[in-house]
């Protein structure tokens, strides 16, 4: 029988900061989906990153503030009639938002610093947490260029940049999150299990889906064909290859884009309920068996919202769990995959 290993008390330490990180990058996640849901993403016209990190404080400020918001395509557009307290409403919301992720840039570099000085993070290690970091650092610089353009012409903020702001984030959160799984549990064996490759090309296609669910937040395609399973009384709805060059209708076709995610969603599903039922039989490790079935409850979690969310017509509660459970469903699967890297067989 063999001994437990002992965790080195350092890794510990380090772990349990990624892992609080990780944490920040959830609730940025559906702090920041419950901002695009609200319309309060486009309120805060001015980029200030040091004094911005202090509300307006008097009512002459907050007259200042608003009257800037007043110059941009939403309010000449869309909330022409909105007065100060309805901005106030709206304002907070992505205060909040950019507030977080000044948090987490601090809870992030500060403790990082003092891991290197007291040496609980080796030079050799150092480059992966460089990474994590400058990923976080243009997760944020692309959340400012998305903002920018919905300030511009339109009252809408691009869905490309959409995308890669949510992308970012979900990566980000992948490479802390598999680092802190990887110093609290070490490897148990000197090869990788046999179905490690298929849990990363699971992955794989779990990350396309949630990528093309966030062209189709970025262009508001849930408001259409608002039916299940068919869309309205087509299962191929008109128009699926209306713009040119074709490769346009994948990211600003609305019907596309929502046909696209129906069609990975559902594919997502059947790929992760056969993986289930095959890996009963496959022998997997203890902890990999259960995530595996965690992986299934997720799964059906998510479809369930998914549906909800498009026959109810996005309200903003489903929605925003739907973006949660999406991280949550990404969290399951990389817990999967590094229980069989390197597992005992």
């Amino acid at each position: 029988m063999s001994e437990p290993v002992t965790l080195d008390p350092r890794k510990q330490a380090i772990a349990r900061w990624l892992l609080m990180c990780c944490a920040l990058v959830f609730a940025m996640v559906v702090l920041g989906g419950v901002t695009r849901l609200t319309g309060s993403g486009l309120s805060m016209a001015e980029w200030r990153p040091i004094m911005g990190t202090l509300p307006p404080l008097s009512d002459a400020e907050w007259q200042r503030v608003f009257d800037i918001y007043k110059q941009t395509p939403e309010f000449i557009h869309v909330n022409s009639d909105m007065n100060l307290e309805g901005f106030k409403g709206i304002f907070w919301l992505e205060y909040l938002h950019r507030l977080l992720g000044r948090l987490l840039g601090f809870a992030f570099s500060l403790p990082l610093l003092y891991f290197v000085i007291k040496q609980y993070i080796t030079l050799r290690e150092l480059p992966w947490y460089l990474a994590m970091l400058a990923l976080g650092g243009a997760q944020g610089f692309i959340g400012k260029i998305m903002v920018a353009s919905g300030q511009v012409d339109t009252p809408h903020v691009s869905p490309y940049r959409l995308v890669a702001h949510l992308t970012a984030a979900f990566l980000v959160y992948a490479m802390m999150l598999w680092r802190a799984l990887t110093l609290l549990r070490p490897p148990g064996a000197t090869r990788s299990h046999p179905w490690f490759a298929r849990t990363c090309a699971l992955i794989a296609l779990l990350a396309v889906t949630i990528v093309s669910g966030g062209f189709v937040a970025g262009l508001k395609a849930g408001l259409i064909y608002n039916t299940f399973p068919k869309m309205g009384s087509d299962w191929l709805p008109p128009g699926l290859l209306a713009l040119e060059p074709a490769w346009r209708n994948f990211t600003e076709n609305l019907a596309t884009v929502q046909f696209d995610h129906r069609l990975l969603a559902v594919t997502t599903f059947v790929v992760i309920a056969t993986y289930w039922y095959r890996a009963r039989l496959a022998g997997f490790p203890p902890a990999a068996a259960r995530a595996s079935t965690a992986l299934l409850h997720t799964a059906v979690l998510q479809v369930v919202l998914g549906i909800s969310t498009l026959l109810l017509a996005v309200p903003t509660a489903l929605a925003v769990t739907h973006q949660a459970v999406a991280l949550l469903l990404l969290t399951v699967a990389l817990y999967l995959a590094h229980s069989l890297r390197k597992a005992p067989i």
